[in-house]
């Protein structure tokens, strides 16, 4: 038997807020990486609607090494009731970007090449906060590697991930 939507339950719903991303671009162009960093970090730049999108909050942030959090709930569930590989990949991708971006100086920015993801365990609401712990591995004037970590809020290893990415000047706005 098929349902129809007024047989799905109660409608849930989820309001995402987020400022003029061009705002935080122009933020950037004078600053380092890692200033440039902090600076969301300090909430003196806002986030880039992406972190909004799905929660994601820089909690650290060093040279060669940064940490993100994030809380999945329902929303960003899959069809068989788990968090989608989407959203563990998308905080592997942000938090490995900008581990390599804490490295760079100002005028130069970067764009990832590529990810290997490895999923080690399901994610669900009930898996608690994130944490997702990016660290370079090698850095470099054309390409820097990076390394990711994601834990549970039980502090099990749920992913881990390797990236590359291309180091550039910083184009023209």
């Amino acid at each position: 038997m098929t349902d129809t939507p007024d047989q799905w339950g109660e409608e849930r719903r989820k309001t995402v807020v987020w400022h003029d991303p061009m705002r935080t671009v122009a933020a950037g162009v004078s600053l380092s990486g890692l200033d440039f960093l902090r600076s969301i970090r300090d909430g003196a730049t806002p986030p880039p609607p992406m972190a909004a999108l799905f929660g994601m909050q820089v909690r650290e942030v060093d040279v060669g090494r940064v940490v993100f959090e994030c809380d999945p709930d329902e929303s960003t569930y899959n069809p068989v009731g788990t968090v989608h590989g989407g959203l563990v990949c998308t905080l592997a991708d942000s938090v490995a970007g900008c581990a390599v971006h804490s490295t760079l100086e100002a005028g130069f920015v970067f764009t990832s090449i590529d990810i290997t993801v490895n999923y080690l365990r399901p994610v669900t609401s009930q898996s608690g906060t994130l944490r997702a712990v990016g660290i370079v591995t090698k850095p470099g004037r054309r390409v820097a590697f990076a390394s990711v970590e994601i834990f549970d809020g039980s502090q099990k290893l749920v992913a881990t991930a390797t990236s590359s990415c291309l180091v550039m000047e910083r184009p023209s706005p």
